[in-house]
């Protein structure tokens, strides 16, 4: 056997299988051992093929006309003014009429004054002043559902809304109309009324609650006039 070993026909032929034995393995290892396939042939992996968390993004909502979106409404308003006006005038005068003449047999002739001349004096003095202090505060909130009027080209979206709720006597009615953003729709298909451009909201109310509070005319034409 030692002898066959060391024949230079028996080295070839066990190097030819020794060469033949390595390039089979180097194919082996060079095919793919991916589960996805081959890279050559696959398509572009995405990250829901490898992940097993991935959870895809949820497509953006086209708004159609028609579509109902809820509005958030919370209107917090804040005003103070304080004015103070301190005003006065004071005025002196004094006149006398002299050099008087009287009409006598068609001709001006002079008239003296046996008592003197007649004169006037006067002292004007106005003090005005007036002191205001305004402190407003409203807060108002509720929500109502409004109806998609109109899709812009640049994905804007107008909306209007209009809810009127009468209990026994008491009436309230509520408006709403602006334009908003699509992106700034929550998922949940509301928006709060901040988001609201050219936003206009009107709330009237009638019934006895209404009527106990309003002014008479009287006291809305003072007010308007302010004769005092």
């Amino acid at each position: 056997m030692s002898i066959a070993r060391n024949r230079p026909g028996f080295r070839w032929v066990w190097a030819t299988a020794l060469a033949a034995a390595l390039g089979a393995a180097a194919d082996a290892r060079a095919q793919s051992s991916s589960l996805l396939g081959n890279p050559k042939t696959r398509r572009p992996l995405a990250m829901g093929d490898v992940s097993w968390t991935y959870i895809p993004p949820v497509e953006p909502k086209r708004w159609k006309l028609n579509d109902t979106v809820t509005v958030l409404i919370e209107e917090k308003t804040k005003m103070i003014n304080e004015g103070q006006v301190d005003q006065r005038k004071k005025i002196e005068g004094a006149m006398s009429l002299k050099d008087w003449i009287k009409l006598e047999d068609f001709s001006l002739i002079p008239d003296p004054q046996s008592e003197g001349d007649p004169a006037i004096s006067g002292i004007v003095d106005n003090k005005y002043r007036a002191q205001a202090n305004l402190q407003n505060r409203s807060s108002f909130e509720s929500h109502i559902q409004c109806t998609v009027t109109d899709v812009r080209p640049n994905g804007t979206l107008v909306i209007e809304g209009h809810d009127r709720v009468r209990i026994d006597e008491e009436e309230y009615e509520l408006s709403l109309s602006g334009i908003i953003q699509a992106e700034d729709i929550l998922p949940n298909k509301s928006i709060k009324s901040e988001k609201i451009a050219e936003k206009s909201i009107l709330l009237r109310s009638a019934g006895h609650g209404r009527d106990g509070i309003r002014r008479g005319f009287l006291l809305k034409l003072l007010d308007k006039f302010q004769p005092f």
